[in-house]
């Protein structure tokens, strides 16, 4: 496995590989799981191996090497057919040519169904590794045409030493609450570390105790901050895009729909995300009630919950928990306004804990 030592945990996806490696790659591969738990990492790891371990596929420039990521939201047919005359070239110095699909799960019908063609009748030198958060867009076509490697999300453990080798200079409850937040996710995890995210975090936390602890609460200015915080996410993410493809031949419309996606895409993880850290402050509230103290996500903050989590407020707390979580399923799975489905959100929070405010 050595050539996965650097990918913390993942033991299956490195054995599967680490085999692959050992006894001949097949011609397709599917990476799967959680996003931010090192797919990208490993694909790229499994790719440099592929292809004589050149140091070149970590800096993309290995000719032999073929990335393909989508635009935003989708990946769109002509990028896969860009892909698939590539793909009947012979390789220029290496025994293969290697073809990575990040974000795969974010392809189209006509995407998927152009793939799949290359797919059932690869040819002999082609390797191709998709990587998907997650495998339900895809056709079972294309599932059962690729070799799966799954992973997992990463342990508390493990992200906690990621936060603290980042981050020495935090306590350890502040680094056991970034990897409590985190979710088994490292990408995650090294956002909350940015200034600007941890600023934004303690804003939402303001946020969700004033539900319960601030007699003049209004639901619309509460919403109004959980906003402000995904524009400016969205606006972080603007930025960056605009600086990648600075150098980049890109025709105009182009340039500009990658741009709004990215500021789309931004925005919305950090609503969702905000809405899980949310969820998990109610239920923190029960654990603290229940003297579950070491169960705590926001063990940095345990003071307060200790304060908030009374028995009065159990119940409340367990229906604001689940409330959350309704409005995070919703927004995943619907086309909402953002503004409208967090103010009721907060309306309804309030009214949740309505017999147990602070007077």
């Amino acid at each position: 496995m050595a050539a996965f030592d650097s990918l913390p945990e993942q033991e299956e996806a490195k054995r599967l590989l680490t085999a692959a490696l050992a006894e001949g790659a097949a011609h397709s591969y599917l990476f799967h799981g959680p996003a931010g738990v090192g797919k990208r990492r490993a694909a790229l790891a499994f790719a440099s191996e592929l292809l004589g371990g050149d140091a070149r596929v970590e800096r993309r420039t290995h000719p032999d090497l073929y990335v393909l990521e989508p635009l935003g939201e989708q990946i769109r047919i002509d990028a896969v057919r860009e892909m698939r005359r590539d793909l009947h070239m012979r390789p220029f110095e290496a025994e293969r040519r290697v073809y990575l699909v990040f974000g795969a799960h974010l392809l189209n019908d006509e995407a998927a169904d152009a793939l799949l063609k290359d797919l059932e009748e690869p040819p002999e030198y082609a390797v191709i590794v998709l990587v998907a958060d997650e495998v339900g867009p895809l056709p079972e076509t294309i599932r059962s045409r690729c070799q799966p490697v799954p992973f997992r999300r990463l342990s508390e453990r493990a992200v906690r030493e990621a936060v603290q080798a980042r981050a020495p200079e935090l306590s350890e409850d502040q680094a056991t609450s970034i990897a409590r937040v985190a979710g088994g996710r490292l990408d995650r995890a090294e956002r909350l570390l940015d200034p600007a995210a941890a600023k934004r975090r303690v804003e939402l936390l303001e946020v969700a105790r004033a539900v319960y602890a601030d007699a003049e609460f209004d639901p619309g200015a509460a919403a109004e901050r959980l906003l402000e915080g995904a524009k400016a996410r969205a606006a972080e993410a603007k930025e960056r895009e605009e600086a990648a493809i600075e150098g980049l031949d890109l025709p105009a419309r182009e340039a500009e729909q990658r741009v709004r996606r990215a500021a789309r895409g931004a925005e919305r993880e950090e609503l969702l995300a905000a809405l899980e850290e949310l969820a998990a402050w109610y239920r923190d509230l029960v654990a603290a009630a229940a003297g579950a103290e070491s169960a705590l996500v926001h063990a940095d903050r345990a003071a307060e919950l200790l304060e908030d989590g009374s028995l009065e407020r159990l119940e409340a707390a367990g229906r604001a928990a689940e409330l959350v979580r309704e409005t995070w399923r919703n927004f995943e799975e619907l086309q909402l306004s953002a503004s409208l489905a967090l103010e009721a959100l907060f309306v309804e929070l309030r009214r949740a804990f309505a017999g147990v405010l602070v007077a």
